[in-house]
C-alpha cells in the first residue's frame, strides 16, 4: 500500500503543471461586461432551489464533481440521450438515478438566457451553482470567486463516468491515482472528500463493503445503517450530525470511524491523510479556506477552448441537435 501510495503521490506531482496550464483561461469577472447579471441570477435560482431543499445544494456541488472528472469541465454531465448518443454521461453507472440539481441548472440557464442570449455557458453555470451551494450550505463559512469561461462540450459518453469516477469503496491508492490524473493533489482530494458532510448516499453504495463484510465502521453505527437499508435503492444521509450543513463535522465522523463510504474510511489508511483529517476536525476555519482553492482548481480541470467547445442553447442538447 506505502509504494502504490508514494506512486501516487509522483504522478500528482507530474500533473501539477498540466491542471495550472488548464486554469489559465479562466479569468473572475468574466460576464462582467457581456452579462453582468448572470451570476446574481445564478445564485438565485441556486438560493431558492435550496431553501426549498438543501439536499438541491449537496446535489450541484457533486454535478461539479462529477462533470469536471470526466471530459473536463464542460457541462458534458447535462447532456441528454439522443439516438445517436444513447448513453450518455448521466446514465452512466456512477450518475444514473443518483443526479440532483438538474433542474436547477436547467432554470438558471433559462434564466440567463432572457437576459443574455447566446453568452454564457452551462459549463459556468454548473461552476458557479456548485459555488452558491457551498456558500449557501456552509452559512457563508465558504466564500470565494469563480472564475469563468468555459465552454459547453460536445461529446458525453457514460462509460467514461465508471473509467473516471472513483467507486464509493476506492482504497486510499485508487482514490490518489484518479485524483492526480486530473491534476489534483493528494491534499485536494481529502479537501474535497469533506463534500461528504452534505447529501444523502444509496445503500447501494456502501452495504457491500462496509456493512456486510467486515469494515472499521463503527458497530453501532452500523446497526443504525442496517436498520435502515432495507433495499439498494434506500437513501441515508452521509452527516448525521449536521445533515444540512457544509462544514468539517465530516472530518470528525472520519475519526469515529460514522461514515459510510469505504472511500471515506480510506482517509485513515495512511500516516499522511490521517494527519490531515485530524487537522481539518478541528472546525478552526482551515478546511473552508482550502475547501474554496480546491473547488477553483478542480473546475479548471480541461476547460474547452475555441473549437473544441461551444456556448449551448440548451445545456440538454448540443447545439446542432437544438
Amino acid at each position: 500500500m506505502a509504494a502504490r501510495f508514494r506512486l501516487a503521490t509522483v504522478m500528482i506531482s507530474c500533473a501539477l503543471l498540466w491542471a495550472a496550464a488548464c486554469q489559465g483561461a479562466l479569468e473572475v469577472g468574466y460576464y462582467d461586461e457581456t452579462c453582468p447579471s448572470a451570476e446574481a441570477t445564478v445564485r438565485a435560482e441556486v438560493r431558492k432551489a435550496v431553501r426549498a431543499d438543501a439536499g438541491a445544494g449537496a446535489g450541484l456541488i457533486r454535478l461539479l464533481f462529477h462533470d469536471c472528472f470526466v471530459q473536463g469541465c464542460d457541462a458534458s454531465i447535462l447532456l441528454d440521450r439522443t439516438p445517436a448518443n444513447p448513453l450518455p454521461e448521466k446514465l452512466g453507472v456512477p450518475n444514473k438515478r443518483t443526479l440532483r440539481g438538474l433542474e436547477v441548472i436547467d432554470a438558471a440557464k433559462g434564466a440567463v438566457e432572457e437576459a443574455c442570449p447566446g453568452t454564457v455557458s452551462c459549463a459556468d453555470i454548473v461552476a458557479f451553482a456548485a459555488r452558491d451551494a457551498s456558500y449557501l450550505l456552509s452559512g457563508r463559512r465558504v466564500d470565494f470567486e469563480m472564475p469563468a469561461g468555459r465552454l459547453d462540450g460536445r461529446h458525453s459518453n457514460g462509460t467514461e463516468a465508471l473509467d473516471f469516477l472513483p467507486p464509493p469503496f476506492a482504497d486510499l491508492s485508487a482514490l490518489a491515482g484518479s485524483f492526480a490524473a486530473k491534476g489534483l493533489t493528494v491534499e485536494d482530494m481529502v479537501v474535497l472528500s469533506g463534500a461528504h458532510s452534505v447529501g444523502r448516499a444509496h445503500c447501494s453504495s456502501f452495504a457491500q463493503d462496509r456493512l456486510d463484510a467486515p469494515s472499521d465502521i463503527d458497530p453501532p453505527f452500523a446497526r443504525w445503517l442496517r436498520r435502515r437499508c432495507r433495499s439498494d435503492s434506500t437513501t441515508v444521509r452521509q452527516d448525521v450530525v449536521t445533515a444540512a450543513a457544509l462544514d468539517s463535522q465530516y472530518y470528525t465522523n472520519v475519526l469515529r470511524h460514522k461514515v459510510l463510504l469505504g472511500s471515506d474510511a480510506a482517509l485513515l489508511s495512511s500516516p499522511e491523510t490521517a494527519s490531515m483529517v485530524r487537522d481539518f476536525a478541528n472546525d478552526d476555519g482551515q478546511w473552508e479556506r482550502k475547501f474554496e482553492k480546491a473547488m477553483v482548481k478542480m473546475a479548471g480541470i480541461d476547460v474547452k477552448a475555441g473549437a473544441d467547445g461551444e456556448i449551448r442553447k440548451s445545456c440538454r442538447l448540443v447545439n446542432s441537435n437544438y
